[in-house]
């Protein structure tokens, strides 16, 4: 599982800043307000051959007061889940009393954790760093989060135990499925039916599932782990902080999956929240099978109506099988794991560098690149680059110039011609040194 880095501090340190260079990303707001970030807020990172989960908190204040309290409630919900603490201070400030009280905490919790002294820039780092020993919490590390100074060393030091990402395939050969979805859409009624037991709590309340669970089941002689997570719901519609980290683990869920199923609830509407999910399994990479639930307690208008919303919401994900079913009453779950299986296959699938020379051929023979400028792109070969998802390599000249539009006209080609139903492909292009640059 990925580890994950929390990132902790008194208010106006410079967390969110660390945050959005560690995920290379602008999705933390950042300002010169103290208690602007009040929610935890999530991403993912990478370094090298290894990734990662962080997580931005509010500032953590011992002694808050009104709505300080309960970022510093969150901010402890996220260090209890942590696998490494990062502590930012500010070398402009110096060491406060606020970052004693905070450091005292963290020692109490037994995390790993390491000391960011943020604001470095233009400092001396081994006296910008000095005065932070007295935290206790082993060698600090001066940091400039907004200018990228030492930032690669501190998330080094963090994942210096943890090994670098492995081929994500399961050695004995089960299938592992994240059934991931807004919360009440029906996820744990979805995985008792197909285990055919009441292995997971299920009750008409969003918010009943708090953790990712794992379920064993065996069809035919092949062997599943379902993974039942909780519901990942808009940031403004989560209340309790032991709810607010279950997105954490949906998160993790869908990393460590093979497949993923989105259920959907038809008797509610399909909102941008559903789409922000699918989103993140396609950012993943994850096949999907999308599961359209409690759709025996609709009528024929309001039928039509879902699936309007469903083609208009996620049409990202036109890849994908669409199930309508109930998951209560049993009614086409059945076909839902056969689109699983399907799914599993085209993700693991092997595309021999022959064929896929040929059809790329042939695609450029039926509508070749635009041109740029005087030239137009030359495409001459292509090979596998990975799987889950199958990535397709095509090497040439002047592949910079491929507009988006062409790769995905080459996606819907290689997908047709594979026959690659359920899984995200990715086109990656390798361009040739041209001889005559000189």
């Amino acid at each position: 599982m990925k580890p994950t880095l929390v990132i902790v501090g008194r208010p106006n340190v410079g967390k969110s800043t660390l945050f959005n260079r560690l995920t290379r990303t602008r999705d933390a707001l950042v300002a010169a307000v103290p208690g602007l970030t009040r929610d935890r807020h999530y991403g993912a990172g990478r370094l090298g051959g290894r990734s990662y989960l962080v997580v931005d908190t509010g500032g953590l204040e011992p002694e808050g007061q009104g709505v300080f309290v309960e970022m510093a409630k969150q901010a402890r919900t996220a260090i209890a889940e942590a696998d490494v603490v990062v502590l930012v201070t500010d070398a402009r400030e110096g060491l406060t009393p606020q970052d004693r009280e905070i450091a005292k905490e963290l020692r109490r919790t037994g995390r790993r954790v390491l000391v960011a002294v943020n604001k470095a820039e233009g400092m001396n780092h081994d006296v910008a760093k000095v005065e932070f020993h007295e935290l206790g919490l082993g060698a600090p590390h001066a940091i400039s989060a907004e200018h990228g100074e030492g930032v690669t060393d501190l998330v080094e030091a963090a994942l210096a135990d943890f090994p670098a990402e492995e081929e994500r395939e399961e050695t004995d050969g089960a299938i592992r499925i994240a059934v991931v979805g807004r919360p009440n859409a029906g996820k744990s009624t979805l995985v008792n039916t197909l285990v055919g037991e009441e292995r997971v709590v299920t009750f008409d309340q969003p918010g009943t599932t708090r953790d990712a669970i794992d379920v064993e089941l065996m069809v035919r002689g092949r062997r599943y782990i379902l993974v039942d997570t909780a519901g990942m719901r808009r940031r403004g519609r989560v209340f309790e902080s032991v709810e607010k980290f279950s997105v954490v683990k949906t998160l993790q869920a869908i990393d460590r999956a093979n497949v993923a199923i989105l259920v959907l609830d038809a008797q509610g509407d399909i909102s941008d929240q559903d789409a922000h999910i699918a989103g993140f399994i396609l950012e993943r990479g994850r096949a999907v099978v999308v599961a359209v639930n409690k759709w025996d307690g609709l009528d024929a208008y309001a039928r039509e109506t879902a699936k309007r919303a469903i083609a208009r919401k996620l049409r990202f994900l036109s890849f994908a099988h669409i199930h309508y079913i109930s998951a209560r009453e049993g009614r086409g779950v059945a076909r839902v794991l056969a689109s699983v299986d399907t799914a599993y296959r085209a993700a693991m699938a092997k595309l021999p560098t022959p064929k896929l020379t040929r059809a790329l051929i042939a695609a450029v023979q039926k509508q070749a690149p635009p041109r740029s400028g005087v030239s137009r792109p030359k495409l001459r070969y292509a090979h596998q680059g990975g799987s889950n998802p199958p990535i397709v390599v095509v090497h040439g000249t002047a592949l910079g110039a491929v507009p988006e539009s062409y790769r995905r006209y080459l996606e819907a080609d290689f997908r047709k011609v594979f026959r690659l139903e359920g899984t995200p492909l990715r086109i990656e292009f390798k361009s040739g040194r041209n001889p005559f640059v000189d």
